[in-house]
């Protein structure tokens, strides 16, 4: 115990907490944004459904179509990230989300529609992989993981915020209203996260890791210094000096990185890491869940007070994922996590599968929405922010963002059509999907065991031996593994 307490108070006397964590805060403002913008649509998508008079397939590009904007601005992430700085995207992030909420709340018909929603996507998909980018590089090694939590966190404090405001918007409205008038105030009301993001962004400091990327050594030993201390910073300067190497990371484009054999090796793990989030399940319980327990509960405004509480388990798993990650690691985080959704969705599907009038449905989902967020939800995003080596981090988790998004479109857009195909619906009463989730999640867990290593406490600057050295060691047990088969 004495031994840990040492630990901590050497590390708070090297390094300012509370300014890392509020610069975190404040660039943590684009995941708020993020979690609004994609989920604001689940209170949205019956009266858009009747007011635009939507197919199930439309339904679904009413929901998906801001993903290939998200592919699209996570593509265009790393090399506007680092051209322009990471302080610079992400407020022009802040516009076009500024730009959508105005956008989508005026539309008159359903293809404007879609033109500002995947207008607000690119922001999305920019501000996903460039605000952990930048978290990571500002972060010392023995806190990245809390205060790469604060994204998660802040996706699901958005989240939290416009399942409260869909309801209180249509909780005393007739549905007229809702129909003509209601959605737009859904959509209209992500202006003012968007205002407080554009009037904050300037306050933080621009990455240290990217002044030295530009040659600014100046500027990013005194970032570097105000987050520790002189004798830390001239060090990790060195480091981060030393890792970038003769070539420029501006130059190290996407043909260049992935005709590196190390680099392929970690871009295939984060970006199968990124597309395994999106296929647990976590995006029907975001974006459909009032559609799924309104059969259970009988009105939308019914479930959509239902869905706020599915938001605050969500929000105090990621609560108790920042408290422990940085203590006990993040692998073994995914792997319970893993084991806890697949029961919660077991939960869910039994539910739905029985025709309960209860809450078992509403039950399985609170389970799989709090063990999502203390496992699946942050540490997949510390995971993509810390893997990548300097050299090619910003290609990096931009190819892992693209493919997390990628799975997204395909989640979202083809949920609607299996869960109002009439064979399935007859047969499975809307569990059908809710198994097909339940067996990925398993895939997911036998991923993590043999291709994920323990990344807790490692130096970014150490970061790609870590990872290099878990494939040596992986390749050298299956090895082992067939030939102890064959003597058999």
């Amino acid at each position: 115990m004495r031994r840990v307490k040492d630990v901590v108070m050497v590390s708070s006397e090297r390094h300012d907490v509370g300014y890392v964590l509020r610069i975190c805060a404040i660039a943590a403002l684009g995941g708020i944004l993020f979690g609004y913008d994609t989920s604001v649509i689940s209170g949205a998508i019956s009266p858009l459904q009747e007011y635009f008079h939507l197919s199930p397939a439309q339904t679904g590009w009413a929901v998906s179509n801001v993903v290939i904007g998200c592919m699209v601005g996570a593509m265009i992430s790393g090399t506007m990230a680092d051209r322009l700085g990471r302080r610079m995207t992400l407020f022009i992030c802040a516009l076009l989300f500024s730009l959508q909420s105005v956008g989508t709340a005026l539309a008159t018909d359903f293809t404007w529609f879609v033109v500002y929603r995947m207008l607000g996507g690119i922001a999305v998909g920019v501000a996903s992989a460039v605000s952990p980018m930048y978290m990571s590089e500002v972060s010392p090694k023995d806190m990245r993981g809390r205060a790469l939590s604060m994204e998660q966190f802040a996706i699901v404090f958005g989240q939290v915020v416009v399942f409260i405001v869909n309801y209180l918007i249509a909780r005393s409205a007739t549905p007229e209203w809702l129909l003509d008038m209601g959605w737009r105030w859904m959509f209209g009301s992500e202006i003012v996260p968007c205002i407080l993001f554009c009037a904050t962004i300037f306050f933080i400091p621009e990455s240290p890791r990217w002044h030295v990327l530009k040659g600014r050594h100046d500027e990013a030993l005194k970032t570097l210094t105000r987050i520790s201390n002189e004798h830390h910073a001239r060090n990790l300067h060195a480091e981060i000096k030393q890792s970038l190497g003769a070539v420029a990371q501006s130059s190290l484009g996407f043909t260049k990185v992935l005709g590196d054999a190390r680099a392929r090796w970690i871009i295939f793990v984060g970006a199968s890491i990124a597309a395994l989030q999106q296929v647990t399940g976590i995006n029907v319980m975001m974006y459909y869940a009032p559609m799924v327990l309104k059969s259970t509960s009988g009105s939308l405004q019914a479930a959509l007070f239902q869905t706020i509480w599915i938001g605050f388990a969500l929000l105090a798993g990621c609560i108790i994922g920042a408290w422990i990650v940085d203590r006990h690691g993040r692998k073994p985080l995914m792997l319970w996590g893993s084991i806890g959704m697949v029961l919660g969705l077991l939960v869910v599907s039994w539910g739905l599968y029985t025709q309960s009038t209860g809450l078992m449905a509403l039950s399985g989902m609170l389970v799989f929405m709090l063990m999502f967020g203390l496992s699946w939800g942050p540490v997949c995003w510390i995971l993509i922010s810390e893997i990548f080596p300097n050299r090619f981090r910003a290609v990096g988790i931009s190819l892992a963002v693209t493919s997390q998004w990628g799975m997204n479109f395909v989640v979202s857009q083809f949920f609607p059509m299996l869960s109002e195909n009439k064979y399935l619906s007859e047969q499975f009463h809307g569990a059908f999907s809710m198994w097909l989730f339940a067996i990925l999640g398993l895939f997911a867990l036998w991923f993590v065991m043999k291709f994920v290593p323990e990344t807790k406490g490692v130096a970014l600057e150490k970061i790609e031996d870590t990872m290099i050295n878990h494939r040596t060691l992986s390749a050298a047990s299956s090895s082992v593994a067939r030939n102890s088969t064959r003597h058999v």
